[in-house]
């Protein structure tokens, strides 16, 4: 079992900047992949980002494509989102989730807010 906690949510204003982090503990030697993802209110759950744990190749939303980072530091077992630029459309709960595949997120943190202001 792998546990994800998130944190660095809040309240900022439009073109302000965000960093989330999610510190994974338990057995994090199967973790194979790690991403971002958030739920607006209303909304479906939809995909920002994600990074292969041991690579650290990474991918995103072209909603959030070069606005946001995604970044990994393996000696902390911990995994960030550095969010710039920030829009009121970014307002959501983001969750981190960890995969032990490339197909699939096994392991969801409980969220973190985010809430943008114009």
């Amino acid at each position: 079992q792998v546990q994800l906690v998130e944190s660095g949510g809040g309240l900022v204003q439009a073109g302000g900047s965000l960093r989330l982090s999610c510190a994974a503990s338990g057995s994090t030697f199967s973790i194979y992949r790690m991403g971002w993802f958030r739920q607006a209110p209303g909304k479906e759950r939809e995909f920002v980002a994600r990074i292969f744990w041991s690579t650290g190749t990474t991918s995103y939303a072209v909603s959030v494509k070069g606005r946001f980072t995604i970044s990994r530091e393996n000696a902390k077992n911990t995994m960030y989102l550095q969010m710039n630029s920030l829009k009121p459309e970014d307002t959501a709960v983001y969750y981190c989730a960890a995969g032990r595949g490339p197909t699939s997120y096994e392991y969801w943190g409980q969220g973190t807010q985010v809430t943008v202001s114009s």
